[in-house]
């Protein structure tokens, strides 16, 4: 049992979600975020342990873990503390990083994705801290969600499973509301696709296209059949996949020339019906059919940034449902759309539902957030945490 602790200091979730934004943690920099959260959980008796990841080609990145408790269950709350760049500084009407309140909002960088779940989550933990409970909590913080990805949670979590940590259920307080706080949870992701294609010709004169082999005809045949084709209906859980174009180019600087090679780039959205691996072998096939029919040459590249996945509904989703609800008064819808994020990477370690604040300024010039949404942000965070420590989860 872990026995109620005497906080030092005030959780208040705006005071700590003031504090953070204050720090200019634009991805890979930490600037003192972490420090932030290590004086607030520190004194609840969390041990706090920065974990520092590099890789070649990649920024350091400093992450945080705090847990307090060793027994099962362990509940974790998965989190980021960089944000974006702010952009054109012109375009915002405060400062983004002095955390102005106006108006009943907290304007800053992180305001909505996601510095002040992140100190929700942390007022809620002190509550259930300063009560006492039975089990584990954790908070995983990493610095590089809005970066590469490749040095913050998924190397977070490969080396908690190396030293035998396992997580029974896990939170992420991505902004997953849309118009008020409570109407969208997420249970899945989509998965996503990138495809560079190159297809090789003959440079030459348009004058003398017999000396010459233009390949923008094959690419633009490959890019027809590859968007006229339909990838499923969508299921009921996921929207249906799609396959957008986002880039056509050649380089080209003369009109009077035919380009040596086209070159194309595509991005695929996908539910759970597919996998980066089929939907490469498919994009491959098409390809190979076009070359067999027209000749010539080409090269594909793809990365999947993350498979698709879904959490399915029971026992935790419905605590996550209900707890909103009592909250908030509405019943979140159970939705699989938007982007990725590390949600991606939790859910092969275990369950994981994301929800947090409205998205609605994400990203933007003069992102903020409600005060008030915040305050009951941290207080279905602490019923989440109250149901699941009272045993709702069987």
């Amino acid at each position: 049992m872990n026995a109620p602790q005497t906080p030092a200091r005030p959780y208040d979730p705006l005071a700590i979600a003031v504090e953070l934004i204050r720090c200019p943690s634009v991805t890979p920099a930490e600037a003192g975020s972490l420090g932030v959260l290590e004086k607030y959980l520190g004194p609840l008796g969390f041990r706090c342990e920065r974990m520092h990841f590099s890789a070649e080609g990649t920024p350091d990145v400093d992450n945080l873990y705090a847990r307090i408790g060793t027994e099962a269950p362990h509940f974790c709350f998965a989190g980021h503390t960089d944000v974006v760049p702010v952009g054109e500084a012109s375009a915002w009407t405060v400062d983004p990083f002095a955390a102005d309140i106006k108006d009943g909002r907290l304007y800053g960088r992180g305001a909505a994705d996601m510095k002040s779940a992140v100190a929700a989550f942390a007022a809620a933990a002190e509550r259930i801290v300063r009560d006492g409970f039975k089990g584990s909590i954790s908070l995983l913080i990493t610095g590089d969600e809005e970066g590469p990805s490749i040095n913050g949670t998924i190397k977070m979590l490969q080396a908690l499973a190396a030293r035998g940590e396992t997580i029974d259920h896990c939170l992420v307080g991505e902004p997953t509301s849309v118009e008020r706080l409570g109407d969208m949870a997420k249970i899945g992701r989509r998965g996503s696709i990138n495809g560079w294609l190159t297809v090789n010709g003959t440079q030459g004169h348009v004058a003398y296209p017999h000396l010459a082999d233009n390949p923008v005809p094959r690419l633009l045949e490959m890019l027809r059949r590859l968007d006229a084709h339909v990838l499923d209906e969508g299921t009921d859980h996921f929207q249906p996949s799609n396959f957008e174009i986002t880039s056509v180019d050649v380089g080209n600087q003369a009109t009077n020339v035919i380009p040596g090679s086209a070159r194309a780039v595509f991005n695929i959205r996908f539910n759970d019906l597919h996998t980066g691996a089929s939907l490469d072998t498919w994009m491959r096939s098409v390809c190979d059919a076009v070359t067999a029919e027209r000749g010539g040459s080409y090269t594909l590249k793809t990365v999947t940034s993350g498979e698709a996945f879904l959490t399915a509904p029971g026992d935790f989703s419905a605590l996550i449902a209900r707890s909103i609800e009592k909250v908030t008064g509405i019943a979140p819808e159970l939705s699989t759309t938007g982007g990725t994020s590390d949600a991606r990477f939790i859910r092969a370690y275990a369950p994981v539902v994301e929800f947090g604040l409205p998205n609605a300024t994400m990203h933007k010039s003069d992102e903020n957030a409600d005060v008030d949404e915040i305050s009951r942000l941290a207080d279905v965070y602490e019923e989440i945490l109250r149901g699941y420590f009272g045993g709702a989860i069987s």
